[in-house]
Formats: C-alpha cells, sequence, structure tokens
C-alpha cells in the first residue's frame, strides 16, 4: 500500500464557528484571523494506493459553483486536485474509489464536474462511497445543516450508477488494510478511515478533529450537529490514539499534515508533527 496527500487548495471559514464555545482570546492564538474574523483551512484529502484500486478519501470543494458561492470561502492557494493528482503520477481517471466521509460541500464538492449544462461525476471510472443513514441525512436535511448540503455536489452522483452504500457497523472492512469507523457528532453518520500501514495505524480524522487546534477536548466547531457527542467520541478516539501510538491524519489543518498525541498534565496534546511522506 502506497500514501499520498492529495492537497486542493485553502478556503476560509468564521474563527468563532470553528472553535465554538472557546473565546477568541484563545483561539486567535492558534489560528490568526484575519479583519474579518476569517481563518484559513486546508482542504487535504488522502489518495490510496492499494492493490489494483486507487481510493480516493475526500475530494475538495471543487470548482462548479457560481463567484457568488466561492466568494463567501475566500478560496486561495496554488494547489488543486488535478495538480495534486499529477505531482503523484495520476489523473482522476484512475480513481477506482472515491470514499466520501461525508456530503459536506467541503469535502465532496469535486465529485461532480459540469460539462455544459449537465452534471456529472468527475471521476468516470470510480465507485463512490457513501452509507445509508448518512446519505438520508444529507438528501433529506435539517434546517440548520441545510447549507452544508448542496444538492448539486450530492445527487449526480447518484444518478449517475456510480454510488454503493457501506453497512454501517463498527470497524467494518473496506480492504483487507483498510477498516471504517462511524461518528455521529459532527454530522450522522461520519466515516473515518483507518489504515494498517505496516506497523503504523492511521487515522483520517475528517471533521471529528479539524486541527492539531481541536485537540483539547472542549474545542468543538458550532457547525457540528450535536457537540455533546463530538465532545464523547473525541475523548474516546483521542484516548485510544494516544494509547496506541495512531497517526493522526488532519484534513483541515492549514499547516499540519499529520500528528501523534501525547498524555500531559493539561490532558492529550499534540506530540510530534510531520508529513504524511515522513512516515
Amino acid at each position: 500500500m502506497k500514501l499520498y496527500t492529495i492537497d486542493t487548495g485553502f478556503f476560509k471559514l468564521d474563527g468563532g464557528a470553528m472553535y465554538g464555545v472557546v473565546p477568541k482570546s484563545i483561539w486567535q492564538k492558534l489560528n490568526p484571523a484575519d479583519d474579518n474574523n476569517m481563518c484559513t483551512w486546508a482542504m487535504r484529502c488522502l489518495l490510496i494506493e492499494d492493490g489494483n484500486r486507487l481510493i480516493l478519501v475526500d475530494n475538495g470543494i471543487g470548482n462548479k459553483q457560481e463567484e457568488k458561492f466561492f466568494r463567501h470561502y475566500y478560496l486561495h492557494g496554488d494547489a488543486t486536485l488535478d495538480s495534486s493528482l499529477a505531482k503523484h503520477g495520476f489523473h482522476r481517471d484512475d480513481i477506482t474509489d472515491v470514499f466520501l466521509t461525508h456530503l459536506h460541500f467541503d469535502h465532496c464538492g469535486g465529485s461532480i464536474i459540469r460539462e455544459g449544462d449537465k452534471l456529472v461525476p468527475a471521476f468516470r471510472n470510480a465507485t463512490f462511497w457513501s452509507n445509508p443513514d448518512h446519505w438520508k441525512w444529507a438528501t433529506q436535511p435539517n434546517e440548520r445543516e441545510k447549507a452544508s448540503f448542496l444538492k448539486e455536489n450530492i445527487l449526480p452522483i447518484q444518478e449517475s450508477g456510480q454510488l454503493k452504500f457501506i453497512e454501517q457497523r463498527e470497524n467494518i472492512s473496506f480492504t483487507n488494510n483498510i477498516q471504517i469507523r462511524f461518528v455521529h457528532g459532527h454530522t450522522d453518520a461520519m466515516m473515518l478511515p483507518q489504515l494498517q500501514y505496516g506497523d503504523t495505524t492511521i487515522l483520517y480524522m475528517a471533521d471529528l478533529l479539524p486541527s492539531i487546534g481541536h485537540i483539547p477536548i472542549p474545542y468543538v466547531m458550532a457547525y457540528d450537529m450535536f457537540p455533546l457527542t463530538t465532545l464523547q467520541e473525541k475523548k474516546r478516539f483521542l484516548q485510544e490514539a494516544a494509547d496506541n501510538q495512531y497517526v493522526l491524519f488532519l484534513e483541515h489543518d492549514p499547516l499540519v499534515e499529520c500528528c501523534k498525541l501525547q498524555i500531559t498534565e493539561k490532558g492529550i496534546r499534540a506530540g510530534d508533527t510531520f508529513k504524511l511522506s515522513e512516515i
């Protein structure tokens, strides 16, 4: 198995929303905000070459939305999905599987592209993977989360016939080297891939842990649907990761790709930080 970081650029979100009840006087030191209170976040995806499968975990925000939409999120940076794939010698047509942790626009927007008046899969040879509970949650959204689930990102996947569902049960295997963990605090039935990479266990954190700045247990996003559930899930996963020295792959941290954890007097905190290629 080979692993590659796929950078799809940066965007900005409100710092207060990203840190929830944590005061700005504290979180400002972790990710300084601009004059509009916006902080920069990565949209970092993972490419897994596993036997004859080339699996892309999440795919960023995409580029098919109107300019008005993108003005809200201040997209910037030189990296794109295509340039990052090309850097490692791949093309989107090589992707066999698109694994969607969840269907918020910054995680699945690259799934669909415009071809004239049509919305079609960006990965024409791939199977797209979600699960029934989250799919229903996304296609019948509640009013609070509705703005994060864009029908143009989601419905064309099913219409293409390329969508398959994963059964929701703990530690279900996706491949011989990949298990799936389910969490429900950020959104219902979000999926976290857990990889066995030689002697190293790597856990793709998605929005359970957006950045190393969110490691302290109370640092929970205001975007989370069920923040107390997130809090309990974080406690459980971070303790497991610290005890077993997992590598955490961080999707949104603007600087840090991966980290390990350490137990300190203040609780669990970030230990070593490094790039995926350094494992």
